[in-house]
């Protein structure tokens, strides 16, 4: 939708150091300055909009009298990764920044994702954690969020492999053409060839199917064992970055995370990830709200 008049708002296009932003202001006047939000849309880092989100961005606006920025990334292919993370980053410093500017109080900030926009505002409170030049993000909510390219092997991934829209086979595909990768590297991927052994290891203390709770692993069963493959490997180097992959981040820039919540869904091959996330913040300490919907689906 295009930015249309709105009784409760003021609706603005703007551009934070080059990035296209859509701003909601509530019209009515506030004895004191207002939270703000940081929004940033799904769409697999390929499609996607400010338009196609306006609905949501003008209800969270008029919902919780906040002042909500929207987030207008460049889209993969055109723009590489990681542009799009880079660009949601020197956005959300910006609007730290000049928050006051726009009647926002700066310690009241929350940074907001669907989906791989819940994987952009994972990675910048990640790389923002232990900044000192700029206000702190309040908190982050993160909405069904893509957090690891190791295992697409999970129970969420098994269970839900062949939900409508995000099937597993589909949210390989999407990350491949994120990346400018060849899709042909979709079923060693699947099949986990792309990681060696040593990885696995060093990382099963942060993504492993032991790590879900027992209510979500009914009927799972563990995938026959696969052979790595060097020349996979290389190719997709980029799943191995926490830019792509979050949940690869150390203790130590997860412990300086702010207060999480996040939502997961049951029909939704990324379920697990969001659990895994939230089992990382709460053993570093973070106050996670953690919010699941039985009967949601991506």
């Amino acid at each position: 939708l295009p930015a249309w008049q709105d009784s409760w708002l003021f609706i603005k296009d703007l551009h934070f150091d080059g990035v296209p932003m859509r701003i909601y202001l509530p019209r009515e006047p506030s004895a004191s300055k207002r939270r703000g939000v940081i929004f940033i849309h799904g769409g697999c880092g390929i499609f996607g909009s400010i338009r196609s989100y306006e609905r949501i961005c003008r209800y969270m606006a008029r919902k919780s009298d906040s002042v909500v920025v929207s987030v207008g990334y460049h889209l993969a292919p055109e723009q590489r990764y990681p542009a799009q993370t880079l660009e949601c980053l020197s956005a959300t410093v910006h609007f730290l920044k000049t928050a006051d500017t726009y009647g926002v109080d700066p310690a009241r900030i929350i940074l907001c994702g669907d989906s791989v926009g819940g994987t952009f505002a994972t990675s910048v409170c990640q790389e923002l954690g232990h900044r000192t030049d700029i206000p702190k993000i309040r908190a982050q909510v993160l909405i069904y969020p893509f957090l690891q390219g190791l295992n697409f092997n999970l129970p969420s991934h098994q269970k839900n492999a062949a939900v409508a829209f995000l099937s597993r086979e589909r949210a390989v595909h999407f990350i491949l053409k994120y990346l400018n990768k060849d899709c042909s590297l979709k079923e060693p991927i699947l099949a986990g060839s792309h990681v060696p052994e040593s990885i696995n290891l060093k990382y099963r203390k942060w993504i492993s199917p032991d790590l879900i709770p027992d209510e979500f692993k009914l009927g799972y069963k563990p995938p026959l064992p696969t052979l790595f493959s060097p020349q996979v490997h290389e190719e997709v180097q980029e799943l191995f970055e926490p830019r792509v992959s979050p949940l690869l981040a150390e203790d130590a820039v997860v412990c300086g995370l702010p207060d999480t919540c996040i939502v997961t869904c049951e029909h939704d091959v990324l379920r697990d990830d969001g659990l895994l996330y939230k089992k990382r913040l709460e053993d570093n300490n973070v106050h996670v709200t953690w919010h699941h919907v039985e009967k949601g689906f991506h």
